[in-house]
């Protein structure tokens, strides 16, 4: 019974956990300069399309 409860409650956790990093990277985005932005490959545009996206959106 307790393995049953255990692997819902897991997979929540680890929802919650990918939801959580989602959020913190997408402000970490949203902060960086045109220059942070041109090293990782990425157009301001597409930062902001991604900055602005939801936590729950992949």
């Amino acid at each position: 019974m307790r393995r049953r409860l255990a692997d819902p409650l897991r997979v929540l956790l680890r929802v919650a956990q990918l939801m959580l990093a989602r959020s913190r990277e997408r402000q970490a985005l949203a902060s960086f300069d045109a220059r942070m932005l041109r090293d990782i490959g990425v157009t301001p545009y597409e930062a902001g399309v991604e900055a602005r996206k939801p936590f729950w959106r992949a």
